[in-house]
Parts: structure tokens; sequence; C-alpha cells
């Protein structure tokens, strides 16, 4: 989702065997439900794919921000405008948060962001696309948020305490986050022909890449196994994005707008809807950096932290004043 194409270091699922015995204890606590916490022992494996995972869904938050600051000045109302300030001020909570629980596994947040800014981490293919319109804040917030919520609630149950803790409150303003995204579209449907085509034409741009954004499909998702072993992970990329597909349909039949897919159909066999073939390959290129808005993402984000300096600066050398002067009382 967020973390797309993160790799677990291993190049099979470890089964009890492959495992030392302090693996295997550490697996069995995993598989009786007990939180792994900061202090305990870990494999480095798993270190590192929590390190690799929170730390793109950290910078995905952070640049989640780009797009959506574009729309601040432009909003159509005061309203519009303050819940949108709120919704970007979230984002940024949810990085701060995220890099907390990343720094509890022995990584500096300077390390994380340095990999950011050096184009050497990942972040969500879904914020390297523009937004075009103010519709476009309305199907991100319901289509990019609520696929977000869908990932991320599981991720409440996660193996990992204080990334599990953290999604608690991320979800909960996710929620907020879906809820204000769709009374957009809502709004924009019931309006003129003209900002009902708005909204379709928003629609019809972010269908696909929301679909993209739970990484490839199981059979090339060749670390998703053993993160499910771990229960970093507790479903598959497919489970998830099947979950999304049918949540969505009725909610856009609802607006009375039409999903871009011609293959998509109930299948009551299922229960659930058949949907059409993604692009993977505009995927990998967009993961690869060469998506509409790749470079600009990056170097708006980069120009953004060295503008900030000086601020930085400002706050250690009062922090050490302030160290300074209790340790002299």
């Amino acid at each position: 989702m967020y973390a797309q194409m993160v790799e677990t270091g291993l190049k099979k699922v470890q089964t009890s065997d492959d495992m030392s015995a302090e693996e295997r204890e550490f697996q069995a606590r995993i598989d009786a439900g007990v939180k792994i916490e900061a202090k305990d022992w870990m494999p480095d494996a798993y270190r590192k794919t929590l390190i690799r995972q929170i730390s793109q869904h950290a910078h995905s938050e952070i640049v989640g921000q780009l797009p959506e600051g574009n729309w601040v000045t432009r909003a159509p109302t005061l309203k519009r405008k303050s819940i949108l300030l709120a919704k970007i001020q979230d984002e940024a909570g949810h990085g701060l948060y995220l890099y907390s629980a990343a720094e509890t596994l022995g990584v500096s947040r300077d390390e994380l962001l340095d990999a950011l800014h050096s184009g050497k981490a990942k972040y969500s293919s879904i914020f390297n696309y523009p937004t075009l319109s103010w519709a476009d804040m309305g199907a991100i917030g319901w289509l990019v948020d609520g696929s977000a919520i869908i990932n991320q609630i599981p991720l409440c149950r996660c193996s990992y305490g204080p990334y599990s803790r953290a999604m608690i409150r991320v979800c909960k303003e996710e929620s907020f986050h879906a809820r204000q995204g769709y009374d957009i579209m809502m709004a924009l449907s019931k309006g003129t022909p003209e900002q009902k085509q708005m909204a379709q034409d928003a629609l019809n741009r972010w269908w696909w890449p929301s679909l993209m954004m739970f990484g490839p499909s199981d059979a090339a998702s060749v670390n998703s196994a053993q993160s499910a072993q771990w229960r970093i992970k507790l479903f598959s990329n497919d489970e998830l994005r099947q979950r999304m597909v049918d949540q969505t349909v009725p909610q856009a039949e609802y607006l009375g707008l039409t999903i871009p897919d011609p293959d998509l159909k109930w299948n009551e066999e299922r229960g659930s809807y058949d949907f059409g073939e993604i692009d993977w390959e505009e995927f990998h290129q967009v993961l690869k950096g060469n998506g509409p808005c790749n470079k600009e993402r990056l170097r708006t984000r980069v120009k953004a932290w060295d503008d900030g300096e000086w601020f930085r600066d400002a706050l250690v050398a009062y922090a050490d004043k302030q160290q300074a002067k209790q340790a002299a009382a």
C-alpha cells in the first residue's frame, strides 16, 4: 500500500528447519499473538523489513501533502479550505508518528530522510500523479484514503507494537479524510453537468492508480509470504484490492458515476466484482521514477527541507541553551 515492494532480504519463506533456536522462539511469540516491542530480540531481516515498510509509509504521508497543498489557495470556499488544511496537517502528523515508530528500530530520522531526498527510498506510487482539478481532492480522499483505510486497519493488529499502536490514531484520522473526499464528490455529482463531469474525470484518472496502490499481484509479490508469516502483513495484496473494489463500486453507483473499467461486472458465484487487468508496466515505471510527477515531487520535498534548515538549527540552538541553563542552575 503506502509501502510498496518492500523486500524482506530473504529469498524464501523460512521454515522451522531454517531457523535458529532464537528465531523459532521469536516466531512462536508471533504465532501466539504476542506483540514484539522495541527492546525485544528480533531477526535482522524482520527489523530491516519493518524499517523499510514503516519509513516508506512515513515518506508517503509526507510527500502525500504535496498534491493537496497545490489546492489550498484554490479551494472553492473557506470551509473547504479549512478542511483541506486540517487534512494536510493530519498527514504531517502521520509522518511524525511513523518516523518515531521507525526510530524505535535503531535507525535515525536523518538517515530516513536522507534516503528519501536522495531518491534511494520509495514512497507510494499514487503521489506521483498530478492534481488537475478541485475534483481531484475528492477523488484522493475517496479512493486513495479509502484504500489506505482498507490496508491500514489490519496494521493495527500487526506484530510490531510501536507500529500497530501508531496506526490506531492514523486510521481514525484517515476515516475523516475518506468522508471529506466523498463529500466533495457528492457535492460535485449533485451540481451542474460540468461539475459532475469534473468528478467523473477525476474518477477516470485516479481509479487505476488507486488499485495499483496495493502493490503487485500475489503471484508477483515474492516478499508477501514472509511478511505474512511475521504478521507484518495480515492480508494479501489481491485480497485488499478486491475489498477496495467491492466497497467502492456501490459508492460510485450512488454518486451516479461510472467506474472506468469495461470489464467490471458482478460475480454472483463469488459474491464480489470481477474487474479488468491492471497496467503493471505503468506501476513499475512510476516506482522507477518515471511517473508524471516523480521529479517534481522529490524536488519540491528537498527544497522544503533545505529552506527549513535555519529553523531546525534555531530549535537545536534554543534546546542547547535551555539545557545549559538547567545545568548551571
